[in-house]
């Protein structure tokens, strides 16, 4: 796969203030990839100097072999959908979506069967007549991608294109975008604070905390195996127990000592988080030899729908909880209730190690 774009070395300073920090990515050609952080992070910065709108401090920005780092955002190629649509209100759907066009000059045949081919791409056929104040949020937003989509840009940007959105349109709308981009496989960057968005939407995560990268990975690799604790607590629910090293595969934590993935290089004696998934939690069929088992007692259960969340009192290790999910069958079949003493087992593969 080629690269699509490069980032090297950006930076990005307010004053005193490093927004970013020498930030190196490569995306490849038709890949999308979303920028995952909470507020603050830069990942909208980041977002913003790629498409030339606010300039990076230093750094190099290669748009498939060019160098774009100091041109303005017209002489970039780029599609951009921000979070608030900003359509003009008083043109139709018709003509916002061919805004772009009129602006190249192109003849008004080209235009009309390029933005009645949009229209039809993003579900909106019938639409071209009304006035953005006549739509729904998520249609403003489906012909805000029209319009970006509409110079057939090689690059789209997408600054948080559904967080303006209530819940059932956003998840319904994020399929629909996904669906668009591979069918037209346009090289996509989505910047989001909702972690379910970018598991289900990208195909590469990058993970950004204060201005620099985390971590960058597919979904599976982000949410597996997250390779800082900032990864391992945003993406996703995440047990964190506090021990001590006492071997490269030793973690003590309370009374208990648990099997872990070895810590090479790290020295015995040092704080440690050990990490696990509430799904990774294993209640049912414990051999007697079953690794890193855990007496506990319920102290809570919260219904979420296909399953309960519990909460378990570690009963070796007083004020040390454990998360776990719980499926219905679990519950009935085990009749487990709030004070059930049982036990659980965190299989070593399914822990994460940290040091404190």
């Amino acid at each position: 796969m080629t690269n699509f774009l490069e980032v090297r070395d950006l930076s990005k300073r307010f004053g005193d203030f490093t927004a970013l920090g020498n930030v190196s990515l490569d995306v490849t050609e038709g890949e999308f990839v979303c920028f995952l952080g909470p507020s603050g992070c830069g990942k909208t910065t980041l977002l913003r100097a790629i498409a030339g709108l606010d300039p990076q401090t230093s750094g190099t920005i290669r748009q498939k072999g060019r160098d774009v780092s100091a041109l303005p955002p017209a002489q970039r190629d780029f599609g951009i959908v921000f979070q608030s649509y900003a359509l003009f209100p008083n043109l139709t759907v018709t003509e916002n979506v061919g805004y772009g066009l009129v602006s190249r000059r192109q003849n008004r045949a080209e235009i009309k069967a390029r933005v009645t081919e949009l229209l039809a791409l993003v579900g909106l056929p019938d639409s071209g007549a009304k006035h953005p104040a006549q739509l729904s949020g998520g249609q403003q937003q489906r012909v805000a991608l029209a319009r970006a989509l509409a110079t057939s840009p090689g690059l789209l940007l997408l600054d948080e294109p559904l967080s303006a959105l209530d819940a059932r349109v956003r998840v319904r709308l994020r399929h629909e975008i996904k669906a668009l981009q591979r069918r037209l496989g346009v090289t996509t960057i989505m910047v989001t604070h909702d972690q379910e968005e970018a598991l289900t939407m990208a195909d590469r995560i990058v993970v950004m905390n204060h201005g620099a990268i985390e971590q960058v990975g597919s979904p599976q690799e982000i949410y597996r195996r997250p390779a800082t604790a900032f990864v391992a607590d945003f993406v996703g629910s995440m047990n964190f127990l506090g021990g001590t090293l006492l071997a490269a595969d030793k973690v003590k934590v309370g009374d208990l000592t648990f099997t872990c993935p070895a810590q090479d290089g790290l020295a015995p004696g040092l704080k440690m988080q050990l990490c696990i998934r509430p799904e990774d939690v294993r209640v049912r069929d414990l051999p007697a030899d079953v690794q890193n088992r855990v007496p506990v007692e319920v102290g809570d259960l919260d219904f979420v729908g296909a399953f309960c969340r519990a909460t378990l009192k570690v009963r070796s290790a007083p004020g040390v909880l454990l998360t776990a999910d719980f499926s219905s069958n679990l519950i009935r079949d085990l009749d487990v209730r709030l004070g059930s003493h049982l036990d659980v087992a965190l299989p070593p593969d399914r822990l994460r190690v940290f040091a404190a």
